[in-house]
């Protein structure tokens, strides 16, 4: 049901809907700030997937955060009881339809701009720029008469978390609980990963402090450069919960990382952003949003990009666009920083 605009003086509760994964639920915060800016009476809930509520429950403008459960019939009862006047669609899905169905609110929708994604992956051209997630996310507002903002990005940790970090950083050895670089290992798809010898051809030249993050996929990774490097490193992939690696980003100075949720996690906290791009490109649309950055790609190659979100293996066989991104190329935007 879209949006009946004669029912906005009345509106007071609305559901903002993105189920998963981390870099695009934080990629919505704007949203959430915009709205509330606009609309300060209104009050704003959130569905996410269960996986995904530590992002969002200690937002301050969040009334409540909802978490699908394995039954859609019961979660669909749950909110049907909430009575919510809109929802806002952030996701675009299949799920997401069969939600704004049977909740028979007004709804606005993301633009998802699929047909343009496909063609630049198929013909690696484009006739009009895809626009920034960001921008795409608080289109859905403007049914609302809310103009995009442009806010930042958002990550709320609980009391003491950070300070914790700090400490353990520093009973670690690192000055004051602080680290020059944090490096994100790992990513969903293997095509969006940097090589592990370029890893540690890096951080050999680069002969600084290191924090390791990353999930339990990138332990190989992870043990590869501790055996190898002979730098002061604080090891946490795969040994701490979300939000705890996520204060532990937050003491570094700069974030090297794929194109992965915790580049946008990085962005939320407004550090450095180094970005290093594989199968995937910036044209995409989901570049850091709002914080200083720097774009890492290789050659401009005819396979590239080869998907949208990346795949298990190079389907060109040569994985040309990450071997040819060459650490002296990291290394100097390293050196030279952002001004």
């Amino acid at each position: 049901m879209r949006l009946n605009t004669s029912d906005l003086s009345s509106m007071s509760k609305v559901l903002l809907v993105r189920f998963s994964s981390i870099g695009d639920i934080v990629l919505t915060t704007p949203v959430i700030r915009t709205l509330k800016a606009a609309r300060p009476d209104w009050e704003i809930h959130y569905l996410t997937k269960p996986g995904y509520r530590d992002l969002l429950v200690h937002h301050p403008d969040l009334e409540q955060v909802h978490v699908l459960a394995e039954n859609f019939g019961q979660t669909l009862q749950a909110l049907r009881r909430e009575d919510f006047t809109h929802i806002i669609d952030l996701h675009a899905n299949l799920r997401s339809l069969r939600l704004k169905l049977g909740l028979r609110a007004s709804s606005s929708t993301v633009r998802k701009y699929n047909w343009q994604k496909y063609r630049l992956v198929r013909t690696k051209r484009l006739r009009r720029p895809i626009p920034h997630i960001v921008s795409r996310y608080e289109d859905t507002l403007r049914p609302f008469g809310i103009a995009p903002a442009g806010n930042p990005l958002a990550l709320y940790l609980p009391p003491g978390l950070e300070t914790w970090a700090q400490e353990t950083l520093a009973q670690a050895g690192f000055p004051g609980g602080r680290v020059p670089l944090a490096v994100v290992l790992g990513a969903t798809h293997r095509t969006k990963r940097w090589l592990p010898e370029h890893f540690v051809t890096l951080l050999r030249r680069y002969q600084r402090p290191v924090l390791l993050l990353g999930g339990p996929d990138a332990r190989a990774e992870a043990d590869t450069l501790l055996s190898t490097l002979q730098l002061p490193i604080f090891d946490a992939v795969g040994q701490y919960g979300l939000l705890e690696a996520a204060a532990l980003m937050k003491q570094a100075r700069k974030v090297l990382t794929h194109d992965t949720g915790f580049m946008h996690i990085a962005a939320a906290f407004g550090l450095e952003v180094y970005s290093l791009w594989g199968s995937t490109v910036p044209a995409l649309g989901m570049t850091p949003w709002q914080t200083p950055h720097v774009l890492l790609e290789g050659p401009d190659l005819p396979c590239r990009p080869c998907s949208k979100i990346g795949f298990d293996q190079c389907p060109e066989g040569h994985f040309r666009c990450m071997r040819e991104l060459r650490p002296e190329q990291v290394l100097t935007a390293l050196e030279q920083g952002i001004g």
